[in-house]
């Protein structure tokens, strides 16, 4: 028995070592997007539990909404895209919070 460490992956052929990269990158990216989708659920169930109070809280429900729409196939149209962009614009200026987009 020896105290030295012996590192595996030294040992390994180029082709070896990339696929155990491939595993263990895959590995977290499944883990990352479990974890994202516990936060979305989490998310989601606060913005159920209880109605708007104001129009700020309803416009900040619609654009969540409206962010999950936006990563789909069907929002990649150029106007689509546009009118999501516009209608961001829309919530954030009629909050009072303006900001210039440089979209």
């Amino acid at each position: 028995m020896t105290d030295r460490t012996i590192e595996l992956d030294r040992h390994r052929g180029m082709s070896a070592q990339k696929a155990t990269d491939l595993r263990r990158l895959l590995a977290e990216v499944e883990a990352d997007e479990k974890a994202l989708r516990l936060r979305q659920e989490a998310l989601e169930k606060q913005l159920i539990a209880e109605p708007a109070v104001t129009w700020v809280e309803a416009a900040e429900k619609a654009g969540y909404l409206l962010g999950l729409f936006a990563a789909t196939s069907a929002a990649q149209d150029p106007r689509r895209k546009l009118l999501i962009q516009n209608v961001f614009d829309d919530f954030q200026r009629l909050s009072g919070n303006v900001k210039a987009t440089n979209d």
